[in-house]
């Protein structure tokens, strides 16, 4: 399903996504409303990237959006007027949720605006990022949960982690050469890359 959002006095606007050709979204995902998604993005079975609430939701070049993920976001208008502490900035432009290039979203993880997740970023299976600013080329090992915290780049969040303060993010380990999931994401990005590639020519 591709198709606008609805109008509401949180939504004055309807808009259609905007998906890039070489993107391919599977038929049983949903993508709707005031939803950018860039260059060679593959959006599975049962994915929601959903733009009807807060918005805009953008996802980057070369992600991957798996099974079952939740894209949303709390409300950034109001009776036509905007809800600064539902936004974030990123390269001077705000965002209800901001996905950068090269991400992958495992599946069943939740990105619930206002969110950012910046490039190289890998997100475990079941993982919740809520109100949160995730910086470059972290790992979040699977179900997490990150709630009102801005995690650097270059960190790892260990498995079933539940990080609610800034502190617990501040500690959290650097990813080191010995890291056992430093280069998880790399394959998955190239599996998932190849998959749009492969299911846009296969139903052209």
């Amino acid at each position: 399903m591709i198709e606008k959002n609805v109008t509401a006095d949180f939504s004055a606007k309807a808009v259609a996504p905007v998906i890039d050709p070489s993107t391919y979204v599977h038929p049983l995902a949903a993508v709707i409303g005031n939803v950018t998604l860039g260059k060679n993005i593959m959006v599975s079975p049962f994915a929601s990237i959903r733009g009807d609430e807060g918005q805009p939701l953008y996802v980057g070049d070369n992600a991957n959006v798996q099974d079952g993920v939740i894209i949303h976001a709390l409300e950034t208008e109001m009776n036509g007027e905007p809800i600064e502490k539902n936004l974030f900035a990123v390269d001077g432009k705000k965002y209800a949720v901001y996905v950068g290039s090269r991400v992958s979203l495992a599946h069943q993880v939740q990105i619930h605006g206002p969110a950012v997740v910046l490039d190289e970023t890998f997100v475990g299976m079941q993982s919740l990022v809520f109100k949160s600013f995730v910086g470059r080329g972290c790992v979040i090992e699977p179900g997490c949960l990150l709630m009102g915290v801005t995690v650097a780049d270059g960190r790892y969040v260990p498995a079933g982690s539940v990080i609610k303060t800034q502190e617990q993010a501040d500690a959290l380990p650097v990813i080191t050469e010995d890291y056992p999931f430093r280069t998880l994401n790399k394959g998955v990005l190239h599996v998932n890359t190849a998959l749009a590639r492969g299911y846009l020519a296969a139903n052209k």
